[in-house]
């Protein structure tokens, strides 16, 4: 999996306001949650989670606080609700000897039989939560939709990786072939012009 970079300064008072400091300044507060209770508050800039935030991709995150480096996952973000401005990201450290788990892109490939026939292609889940060694974790999960015929769907029990756990329910539709009204009309002519 890709690593994406983030500098922070820690946090020594989290009262309001000092949050509310941070925050008029153009930076938000972060946690590193760590074993035993162990947390650790810092800062990083808006701008410097652009690329970690508003992306369709998954990531390590190589956190760089006061100069020493941790690993982790991004686990909840926190966003105004008017705004979408980002108020606050909860991380969780990485250990390399203990699975992972983070969300991770769904990448359709192939051409739907369904489709082909006319049928309308519904991308209903387009991130799946996944567990696996951090040597183990993907980009993205690849499903190939060839097969897929009108009316029916793929879920999630349909789905193997190796050395990849996925922690949705088995029955999280992923995607589906819808019938269409050209997909409906086509049977009809196919037997019109069979009587002819």
């Amino acid at each position: 999996m890709k690593t994406i970079e983030l500098k922070g300064v820690s946090r020594v008072s989290l009262t309001k306001a000092a949050v509310k400091k941070l925050r008029n300044n153009g930076e938000v507060p972060c946690v590193l949650y760590g074993e035993n209770g162990k947390n650790i508050h810092f800062a990083v800039t808006e701008r410097s989670l652009k690329d970690l935030v508003y992306t369709p991709h998954a990531y390590l995150v190589k956190l760089d606080v006061d100069g020493v480096v941790y690993t982790a996952v991004r686990r909840e973000i926190q966003t105004h609700p008017v705004s979408d401005a980002i108020l606050h990201i909860d991380f969780y450290p990485v250990n390399e000897d203990r699975p992972v788990a983070i969300d991770v892109p769904l990448a359709l490939s192939g051409n739907s039989e369904g489709v082909r026939q006319g049928g309308k292609l519904q991308l209903v889940t387009r991130r799946l939560k996944i567990s696996a060694l951090p040597k183990d974790l993907p980009d993205e999960l690849h499903v190939d939709i060839s097969n897929l015929a009108i009316g029916k769907s793929i879920v999630v029990s349909d789905l193997s990786y190796d050395k990849v756990n996925i922690l949705n329910p088995k029955t999280t539709i992923i995607c589906a072939v819808k019938m269409t009204r050209a997909a409906a009309v086509q049977p009809v002519a196919a037997e019109a012009d069979k009587k002819k």
